[in-house]
């Protein structure tokens, strides 16, 4: 539709994370780092959180590809499971015999065999679990079993969460205060700020192929970034919008108008927009 209109080779603002679109910002670095150091340090339970659209998900797919080399990786990218499916998902991702399972204990222990087998060499194991913030309690204490898988001198699995902030309210109640207590290492994601969010715009039209100038007036960038919240994916719709309401008036640049277009076209950032007016309560 407008790639043509405005020189681009790709869609710059798509919604499925992309490696090609990665914008490392110093939040996003921080991050990274946290879970690094923590999983060097062989701690046992971490955790990610940040509010819906910030990343959480590209982050974990990143973590893992650093991984690939010098750890055994394992993911979970819908936790919505019951306990014995939560095993059997871990244990099919480890290549762990599962069938016949008889109870949660028979399936502790063919897990503690494999992880046990796997954790012969130098190579330690790592689960991530993406969404986690949609296990039930007794998912959750589940999986808190899990992580008491260990020898002697280390532990077996290495668990990361990732999930929206509605997992630490969760972890917050007196019920989960056994699985709260293990995680050694948290980190909630930032959202960007108006400079973060300049740059990542920059960046994506870049990735998509744009070699001009600057797409988006400086006004545009302002109301994009209010609009967004911060929120990567609410910019990636924001600028999306705007751009085919550029396109549509026959306008080279985006400006502060046809992103006042996609935030009136957006419930999300609509209502967050009206908030800070002081118009909903």
């Amino acid at each position: 539709m407008y790639r043509e209109h405005f020189g681009l080779g790709l869609k710059p603002f798509g919604l499925t994370p992309d490696g090609a679109f990665l914008f490392a910002h110093a939040g996003y670095h921080e991050a990274l780092n946290v879970l690094l150091v923590a999983l060097d340090s062989g701690e046992g339970f971490m955790k990610i959180t940040g509010e819906v659209g910030t990343g959480k998900t590209v982050l974990c797919r990143r973590l893992l590809d650093l991984l690939g080399e010098t750890h055994i990786t394992a993911y979970v990218p819908n936790p919505l499971l019951e306990p014995m499916e939560l095993y059997g998902a871990v244990a099919d991702e480890l290549g762990a015999e599962f069938a016949g399972a008889a109870d949660s204990h028979d399936a502790l222990k063919r897990i503690a065999h494999r992880l046990i087998d796997l954790g012969t060499g130098d190579r330690s194991v790592v689960l991530c679990i993406d969404e986690a913030q949609a296990m039930s309690d007794r998912t959750l204490e589940a999986l808190r079993l899990l992580s008491n898988l260990e020898t002697e001198k280390r532990k077996l699995l290495h668990i990361v969460l990732f999930g929206q902030p509605e997992l630490d309210r969760r972890l917050s109640g007196y019920a989960l205060r056994q699985l709260r207590q293990r995680i050694v290492f948290s980190y909630c994601l930032p959202a960007l700020d108006r400079q973060d969010v300049a740059n990542y715009v920059r960046h994506r039209l870049q990735a998509a192929g744009y070699a001009g100038g600057d797409l988006f007036t400086s006004r545009a960038l302002i109301r994009l970034w209010r609009g967004s919240r911060g929120i990567p994916r609410l910019v990636n719709i924001l600028a999306h919008k705007a751009m085919l309401a550029a396109f549509g008036q026959g306008d080279g640049m985006v400006r502060a108008r046809h992103v006042r277009s996609a935030i009136a076209d957006t419930d999300d950032a609509r209502r967050g927009w009206l908030y800070r007016l002081g118009f909903e309560r």
